[in-house]
């Protein structure tokens, strides 16, 4: 659906006002300002970076510690990961042990985004995206009857192909249990865990007292209080351009946000080319087929990094259309988002709702 853990570049850009991005650690006018906290490293086949303005303590090794645990619950690409036991398990009851609860935590959110938006979100589309090449090299574009084989992988309704309790048993072990029903039923959740491992990583430093940060994995982004320059921070949103990369990329917006998460997903930068056509690497878990709409980006603000990460997912499969109506439906979740589509006219286009306008800077 979304990152399948390759290395592309930030879809955000972090500005400052101007000046210094750092704070000595002396006296300003008799008051001792802390020395901001700057860490930055490499993660789930992407980048991190963590900057917090405030004098707290948290070390690499600890953040790099964290990130591992997180990998070793939702990780496909660890052999030893819960979700990659999960995946290879056949039919039947698989236990294990969710030390931090990063991977209940992550399917409990996966259920409700999914029932939510009506299988829009789908991380049981492993198969699927496995069976179009996107996790290597579409060499062969798949027939109508593979897609169709396929498809009946799908449903992440519970109790289809796994049915889940979130139960933790009471004894020494802590264990939870999910009936897998589907022995080639398998789960990805590329598109809310790295939003729920920014979630993680800015409650934790939270609870060391932080109230100015900034926290971003691969592109999404969750910030609390000021930056550097005493204001808002500053967010720049890539415009969608083919091929564009750090060279080349360009703005679309400059947003302020406060206190809240922002994610986005394109279909811009990730297609492959076969035979002349264009192939979508977001993959519409109702028809088993690349998306054909026209909308190119989905930008998300809201609490929570993960919920942000999996409602722009979930735009880019509806499409324009329907991700306007959905939104105007819902307006009780909350939800700033910004669309950018091709119009009627082979024009770009944007929807954005009232307080994400308020966010842009002119």
């Amino acid at each position: 659906m979304k990152h399948y853990y390759l290395l592309l570049f930030i879809p955000f850009l972090i500005l400052s006002c101007g000046g210094d991005s750092t704070l000595p650690d002396t006296e300003n006018n008799g008051a001792i300002v802390a020395e901001p906290l700057e860490l930055y490293g490499s993660t789930q086949g992407t980048t991190f970076a963590i900057i917090c303005n405030d004098s707290i303590s948290i070390t690499m090794d600890e953040v790099n510690q964290i990130l591992s645990n997180f990998d070793d619950a939702l990780s496909s690409y660890i052999p030893n990961s819960i979700l990659t036991k999960l995946n290879e398990a056949g039919a039947g009851v698989f236990v294990y042990q969710d030390t931090y609860n990063y991977f209940n935590r992550c399917y409990e959110m996966a259920l409700s985004v999914h029932e939510l938006t009506e299988g829009a979100f789908d991380p049981s589309v492993y198969p699927l995206v496995d069976g179009w090449g996107f996790m290597k090299d579409l060499n062969v574009v798949p027939d109508s009857t593979t897609v169709d084989s396929l498809r009946a992988l799908l449903g992440f309704q519970n109790g289809y192909h796994f049915n889940f309790s979130g139960e933790v048993t009471q004894d020494s072990l802590a264990t939870s249990t999910i009936v897998k029903n589907t022995p080639s039923a398998k789960l990805d959740f590329n598109a809310i865990a790295q939003g729920l491992a920014v979630d993680v990583l800015a409650e934790t430093l939270e609870k060391r007292g932080a109230k100015n940060y900034f926290v971003e994995i691969g592109g999404e982004i969750r910030v609390k209080g000021n930056n550097a320059d005493g204001v808002a921070w500053r967010i720049g949103i890539d415009k969608p351009v083919e091929n564009s990369d750090e060279q080349t990329r360009e703005l679309q917006e400059i947003v302020s946000v406060e206190n809240k998460s922002i994610a986005t997903s394109g279909s811009y930068r990730k297609f492959y080319e076969k035979n002349g056509i264009k192939y979508s690497h977001t993959l519409d878990p109702l028809t088993g087929y690349p998306v054909t709409h026209s909308l190119l980006s989905a930008t998300v603000v809201t609490e929570s990094c993960a919920m942000a990460d999996a409602m722009a997912t979930a735009f880019m499969v509806m499409g324009p259309e329907k991700a306007i109506a959905f939104i105007e439906e819902n307006s009780q979740l909350g939800l700033d988002v910004y669309l950018i589509f091709i119009n009627e006219y082979d024009e770009y286009e944007t929807y954005y709702t009232p307080r994400f306008g308020k966010m842009i800077e002119l």
